[in-house]
């Protein structure tokens, strides 16, 4: 084990004392949710990466999702032809690729993945896996079965989970509600992991496993983090108890399967409206930032790069630390923890598969934490979509909601950085899990 594997462990258990330190009642801590948010984690991990059946899963795991991946292409290289090839690629017809166009190559992959998970629930697979993991959390934890089920169901899906628990949002306490929240921005839906996957595939051949691994070791992070933020203080209405997920189930498997490609198509509009919307706000941001900057450079003789992501990455540099990156690595690692904050993952994974083609990352074990760093929409974008669609389904409680949103996106943060320094005790370098 070497010097970043053990700061990676301090990481771990320095983390939570941030989110106690932001708590709103400092003085309630519960240790069981402490206890078993560290616990469950640091079990999951060391049996993907060090016993030899779970590193074996890991690896199988990975491999399905490639496939998968690669079958998901057959869609839209028939749509888009040309446009559809990777760089570097050629078809059938001897036509080679016209570059990187996100929109066309990686994107479409949404609309299968959605599809593919509506069949799951169909058939019954996704409900039984997010009911199992809801009792492992309610059973550990002591926690209430709705915001357990909602937990789980992040694993697998996104902002749509709180739809398994609609009937009881109108009831549920302000530390229910962020710990929703937070799960929320804490994971990432399985529909856009194969776009991760996308991004990173040539460069990190096991992202697909890792990807997989940081799903499900966020869910207990983000339960930590939440009761850390925002403690229990009142009794839940479903406190320790098996809550059934709430699904209107298709009248057959073929329209699970348009249900839920329509479903993809709506999310694909709604993450290109977001890139194309934030991506744009925040370059008139840096340019105005840049401008008052200049002068400040000007005036006092400095030469600080004024924007949004170098400021963010600022406030990320000890956290990077924390999470055992080497020490030459940390700058470009805190630059992409910056920038998921203000230009989403999908930004941050392009750039940090960039990174990795250009060797700019001295140490491979940099490059898996950042991976499991930036698993999860804990930024300002998705700050408004959960927001906003856990309140359409219980109006009543929208204040209460945004109220509690700002603790939640700061709750999310944290666990996703403790998953990244969970992996991080593990990680070595010569790991197959590495993709060596």
């Amino acid at each position: 084990m070497s010097i970043y594997n053990l700061v990676s462990a301090l990481g771990v258990f320095i983390l939570p004392v941030f989110a106690w330190l932001t708590s709103s009642r400092r003085r309630v801590i519960n240790w069981r949710v402490v206890a078993w948010g560290i616990g469950l984690q640091l079990l999951f991990a060391f049996f993907i990466f060090v016993v030899p059946w779970g590193s074996r899963v890991f690896l199988f795991l990975n491999r399905v999702v490639v496939r998968l991946l690669e079958s998901a292409t057959a869609g839209t290289k028939f749509v888009f032809g040309r446009l559809a090839l990777p760089p570097g690629a050629v078809n059938e017809a001897g036509e080679a690729s016209l570059g990187n166009i996100l929109v066309t190559q990686a994107l479409p992959t949404i609309i299968f993945f959605a599809s593919l998970i509506s069949v799951l629930y169909y058939v019954r697979i996704m409900p039984f896996f997010i009911r199992l993991f809801a009792r492992v959390f309610t059973k550990t934890m002591r926690l209430s079965g709705a915001e357990s089920l909602s937990t789980s169901a992040n694993i697998f899906v996104g902002v749509e989970s709180a739809l398994v628990v609609q009937p009881h949002l109108r009831d549920m306490t302000a530390s229910e509600l962020t710990t929703i929240l937070t799960a929320g921005m804490a994971t990432i839906a399985s529909t856009v992991l194969a776009l991760y996957v996308y991004f990173l595939r040539d460069v990190l051949p096991t992202i697909a496993g890792h990807l997989l691994s940081a799903s499900f070791m966020c869910a207990p992070a983000a339960i930590l983090m939440s009761k850390l933020v925002m403690p229990e203080t009142e009794k839940p209405k479903t406190l320790g108890l098996d809550i059934k997920p709430v699904y209107e189930r298709p009248d057959n498997l073929i329209m699970a399967a348009i249900n839920g490609a329509n479903d993809g198509l709506k999310l694909l509009g709604g993450i290109v409206a977001l890139l194309l919307a934030f991506l744009g706000l925040l370059a008139l941001g840096d340019l105005v930032l840049g401008w008052l900057g200049g002068n400040l450079n000007h005036w006092f003789g400095w030469h600080f790069q004024w924007s949004f992501k170098s400021l963010l990455g600022y406030f990320y540099y000890p956290f990077a630390l924390l999470l055992g990156v080497p020490l030459a690595d940390v700058p470009a690692v805190a630059r992409l923890l910056g920038e998921r904050t203000v230009a989403t993952e999908v930004v941050a994974y392009q750039h940090l598969a960039e990174l990795m083609k250009a060797k700019a990352l001295v140490h491979p074990r940099s490059a898996v934490i950042a991976s499991y760093a930036l698993c999860g929409f804990a930024h300002f974008a998705s700050l408004a979509i959960f927001v906003g669609g856990t309140g359409a389904l219980v109006p009543e409680r929208i204040k209460d909601i945004s109220r509690l949103g700002l603790r939640a996106l700061w709750a999310a943060t944290l666990a996703c950085l403790q998953t990244a320094a969970v992996a991080g005790v593990f990680v070595t370098r010569g790991s197959i899990l590495m993709g060596q």
